[in-house]
C-alpha cells in the first residue's frame, strides 16, 4: 500500500504495510537513521521521534496512522557543522558515552523545550524519564537539558534565534 507521510518537511510515498512500524520505515525506505531500535517494545526510547512535535516511540508508532500528520527526526534539528541549542547543549555538556540513545533523548528534550522553554529540574526528569541511557549519562544528559533551557531563555531575553 501507498502511504504518504511528511518527514522533516517532506513529503513521501512510500510503500509499506500500514502496520508497519515508523522507525522501519525511516531506517530502511527513507534512509534516516538517527532514531535508533533499541528494545522494539517502547521501553527504552532510542527510537524517539516527534508527530506533531510529540515524542513518540517510533517503534511503536504504525506508519498507517500518520498520513497528515507532521514528523521530525533527529536529521530535521540540526547538522553535524550546525547543531541546534538542543544538540549543542548535548554536546558542551559531553552527555553521550556510546551515543545510541542520545538521538532519542535529544528528540525526547526537544519536546519538551518546544513547549516549555524553561522548565524545572522536576519537569526535566519526569518527562526525560521514559528514555534511558544504559551507560549512565543520565546526569550528563540531564544537564544538557538544563543547559539548553538556559540558552533558549538567554536568546529569547536578547532576541537572539534558537
Amino acid at each position: 500500500m501507498t502511504i504518504s507521510i511528511s518527514v522533516n518537511g517532506e513529503g513521501h510515498e512510500v510503500e509499506a504495510d500500514p502496520d508497519t512500524p515508523l522507525l522501519y520505515v525511516l531506517r530502511d525506505d527513507l534512509e534516516l537513521n538517527g532514531a535508533k531500535y533499541g528494545c522494539g517494545l517502547g521501553q527504552c526510547g532510542a527510537c524517539t521521534v516527534h508527530v506533531d512535535g510529540m515524542p513518540v516511540f517510533s517503534c511503536l508508532t504504525p506508519v498507517g496512522l500518520l498520513e497528515g500528520r507532521k514528523v521530525r527526526t533527529i536529521e530535521g534539528l540540526g547538522t553535524a557543522e550546525k547543531p541546534n541549542v538542543v544538540q549543542k547543549a548535548f554536546q558542551d555538556e559531553q552527555a553521550a558515552q556510546c551515543g545510541y540513545c542520545i538521538a532519542g533523548m535529544i528528540m525526547r528534550a526537544q519536546a519538551l523545550l518546544d513547549r516549555n522553554p524553561s522548565p524545572t529540574e522536576e519537569q526535566i526528569r519526569v518527562h526525560m524519564q521514559p528514555n534511558l541511557c544504559r551507560c549512565g549519562t543520565h546526569a550528563r544528559i540531564l544537564r544538557a537539558v538544563h543547559r539548553a533551557s538556559l540558552e533558549l531563555s538567554l536568546a529569547s531575553v536578547t532576541g537572539g534565534a534558537q
